[in-house]
């Protein structure tokens, strides 16, 4: 009976826990292989290089990100604030999962910085989502500029609690996010 192989996915979820680590530069073949368990051999079975990892590993971030979460949202049908609650709902629960955490969010968000194909991908990704959040506040609201506002709340929500330390007046951070949603879907 043959060795299994480590599955595609396994590289390119732990190549993300790498980067959520230490950046790109913490993610090296050798180091992801021992996380993993096992020899590198197996990873030029799915990679060329190291590049064609991080590539993989952009790509499927994004598409997790923007068009698995856009279906699933959509996917229920519904007004659009039934498509809004479903989407907080997704991006709470997608929080748990390497790929879609908020530490690989900022992790590739600090690798922007400094490479600007990354930046450009951001770019794109970003507008992705505020075309999406649009499409479904805009119904909701008469007035095109609350919907921007609306939208970029939203966004901001998802990345931005994660920096503050602040207390909430007797309340949990969950309240304050239920809050919000409430305040957000009115």
């Amino acid at each position: 009976m043959g060795a299994i192989r480590t599955p595609r996915g396994k590289w390119i979820e732990e190549g993300l826990r790498a980067l959520c680590a230490g950046g790109p530069e913490a993610v090296r073949i050798e180091s992801l292989a021992q996380a993993l368990g096992v020899s590198k051999g197996g990873f030029y079975g799915y990679f060329r290089n190291r590049d064609a990892l991080l590539a993989e590993m952009l790509d499927t971030w994004e598409r997790e990100v923007t068009e698995e979460v856009v279906e699933r949202a959509e996917s229920g049908g519904g007004d659009a604030r039934a498509k809004l609650e479903r989407l907080f709902t997704i991006v709470s629960a997608a929080a748990d999962r390497t790929v879609t955490s908020v530490e690989a969010e900022l992790a590739i968000r600090e690798w922007a910085r400094r490479d600007e194909a990354v930046a450009e991908r951001l770019r794109r990704v970003d507008n992705r989502r505020m075309d999406y959040l649009r499409s479904l506040f805009g119904p909701i609201c008469a007035d095109e500029d609350e919907a921007e506002v609306r939208s970029l709340l939203t966004f901001s929500s998802r990345i931005g609690t994660r920096f503050m330390a602040a207390d909430h007046g007797g309340r949990s951070h969950a309240e304050v996010m239920r809050l919000t949603r409430k305040w957000l879907l009115r």
